[in-house]
């Protein structure tokens, strides 16, 4: 069994942060040590939530505590996601660091969350600069969406090339591996839902249906991290990880869809996870 230390928000109601990552990940066989940055009542897009965020010392007791049992050598890979205050940044990095001298070949995926304030996603100032010049170049594997493969590249990424190129040029700052979550408004075919997976050995693409929301759930993102980190984690390709991720999180999406729900439909959906019904599959284009 792998263990994966899971860095992001907690929201009480709903699905966002670990509440979509963690179980997820524990169908896929992990044991996910859920850290959380943020503890709301719901996630920020719902225009208001109470709760707190958690002192950034918290982060560095947790994983002390966990050193100190003589736990931390077990710990194959670190996830981060949505982050309360741009101090917390360092402390992840500095966990992210112990982690590896306990066990070098752990891993560290970022989902480097910016917030987006058109669609009501909501992170506290310095976050974004902080991701930029911190977690870029310490992260094997890099999760951008549209908004954020823009800030981290450099480049305004207004079709599909220059989305190519923004990949590239992460892949030259240190990450081994880029998956864009969502490609928006750039991809070929806006009428769908487009991902890209990077590495040095090519990149690929892929389409699946996109489902058209009144109002568009919250934690997809969170959900595509952690079940791409955990197949990896399951000894996966990486393209093969790719189409299982993109699969199952299509499943979810369907459901979640037909219910016409707001939160993603995770339980109900928890066979799909494992053995999707879906079969897109990943085009190589570079």
């Amino acid at each position: 069994m792998k263990n994966v230390l899971s860095i992001q928000s907690h929201v009480v109601f709903g699905y966002a942060g670990n509440k979509s990552a963690t179980f997820p990940m524990q169908l896929m066989g992990m044991d996910v040590w859920a850290l959380n940055t943020v503890q709301f009542s719901n996630h920020t897009q719902y225009g208001k939530w109470t709760g707190m965020v958690m002192p950034k010392e918290q982060i560095g007791e947790i994983v002390r505590g966990i050193d100190e049992i003589g736990e931390l050598i077990n710990c194959d890979a670190v996830i981060s996601g949505y982050i309360g205050s741009a101090d917390q940044v360092e402390e992840i990095i500095k966990a992210k660091n112990l982690i590896k001298e306990r066990n070098p070949k752990a891993i560290y995926l970022c989902d480097p969350v910016m917030g987006h304030p058109d669609k009501g996603c909501i992170v506290a100032d310095g976050v974004k600069e902080a991701l930029v010049k911190l977690a870029i170049a310490q992260a094997d594997i890099i999760t951008p969406n549209l908004v954020e493969l823009r800030e981290l590249s450099g480049i305004s990424v207004e079709n599909f090339e220059q989305a190519i190129e923004a990949v590239k040029i992460i892949l030259s700052k240190g990450p081994k591996k880029v998956l864009v979550k969502h490609l928006s408004r750039v991809g070929k075919h806006t009428e769908s839902f487009e991902m890209l997976l990077a590495t040095p050995e090519g990149i690929w693409h892929i389409t699946r249906p996109l489902y058209e929301f009144a109002k568009e759930p919250v934690g997809v993102g969170d959900l595509t991290s952690g079940l791409f980190l955990a197949n990896l984690l399951n000894g996966k390709s990486d393209v093969e990880a790719f189409e299982h991720t993109a699969n199952a999180v299509n499943d979810i999406m369907r459901i979640t869809y037909e219910r016409h729900g707001y939160e993603l439909q995770i339980i109900e959906a928890r066979d799909l996870i494992i053995t999707p019904q879906s079969g897109v599959q990943a085009t190589k284009i570079a």
